[in-house]
């Protein structure tokens, strides 16, 4: 398909940047597919036709992973679906999400209420959910969220930890005088949130000494880490890399990162009693160590991440 990520990476913070990005994007949806996809034809203007559930992911391997496993899962009970992957940050896929252009899209609890609500910091996976209910669009509402947490962290590379004295025990807390010294990398979008630098000075007083724009705790991420362009990143949790490289994951004592449970997003109406069920039943199966599981056979393995989730569904006895 064609890639929209450099749509993500060039939005600005004003509200005309980020319209006309949402527009390239859904009309770039309108004639996208996947390699090992099917896909279903849309409208002119990028909805979905026909009764086709729509399903999307943020740019990076393991949305588009449980993109998969949401859209099999669907088709087993029967429901047609069309997969939009790997289309850019949360900044384009909400939008994407709320106009109708999609219909599915999986979602990290704590990250999307950040999104919504910078200030809201609840202390449970449910008031989490019942958090983003009151901010989502009137046609937006959650499933049910499941076990698997994949977080957003701040993780040091192998060099920096031995240079530092720094172990998975030590905090972010424990950067505050060395910040000024090190280069973190992340997404670009990882600047302007407060799950991200903002909330990384407000929260721990950090001041890095620069920052590299780079990918969602992609490939651009793990080996700038490794090579020590960057000596901290934001790397998913659930990585593979992290064990692989010996990278260190700072502890988060002040809970910036909050609860990131794996949570579907859908369209209100846009699928059956099945397809809900189906999607619940999902949630209900999948756990952190399970997702560990399924993003190294993708990451390390190079496994096609389509084959990676019908071969899951069909062992959960959900396909």
């Amino acid at each position: 398909m064609t890639s929209t990520n450099r749509i993500s990476r060039s939005i600005r913070r004003n509200r005309g940047a980020a319209v006309v990005a949402l527009a390239a994007a859904t009309a770039l949806l309108a004639g996208c597919s996947s390699k090992g996809h099917d896909s279903n034809p849309l409208t002119d203007d990028g909805k979905p036709s026909d009764g086709t559930v729509v399903v999307g992911s943020n740019n990076f391997p393991e949305s588009t992973l449980l993109a998969d496993i949401y859209g099999e899962a669907l088709k087993a009970k029967g429901i047609k679906v069309a997969y939009k992957p790997n289309i850019g940050s949360r900044e384009t896929t909400y939008g994407l999400i709320k106009n109708g252009s999609l219909s599915v899209l999986p979602e990290y609890n704590g990250a999307l209420l950040a999104y919504l609500d910078a200030k809201a910091a609840p202390k449970t996976a449910e008031a989490t959910t019942a958090a983003i209910e009151a901010k989502l669009g009137s046609g937006l509402t959650l499933l049910k969220p499941s076990a698997a947490q994949s977080k957003d962290s701040v993780t040091v590379n192998a060099a920096t930890a031995k240079k530092y004295h720094l172990t998975g025990k030590s905090s972010i807390a424990d950067l505050k005088d060395i910040a000024k010294d090190l280069v973190m990398g992340a997404s670009p979008e990882f600047q302007a949130r407060h799950q991200g630098l903002v909330g990384l000075k407000s929260v721990y007083g950090l001041d890095f000494k620069s920052f590299r724009a780079l990918d969602a705790g992609g490939p651009l991420t793990q080996a700038a880490l490794k090579k020590d362009a960057v000596q901290a990143a934001d790397i998913f949790t659930t990585d593979p890399t992290i064990s692989k490289e010996k990278f260190v994951v700072l502890q988060d004592p002040k809970n910036l990162f909050g609860f990131e449970n794996v949570q579907p997003l859908v369209r209100r109406g846009a699928l059956p009693k099945k397809g809900v069920d189906a999607l619940n039943a999902v949630s209900a199966k999948l756990d952190t160590a399970t997702l560990l599981e399924l993003d190294t056979q993708v990451q390390a393995q190079h496994k096609d991440a389509l084959d990676v989730a019908k071969a899951w569904l069909r062992s959960a006895g959900l396909a």
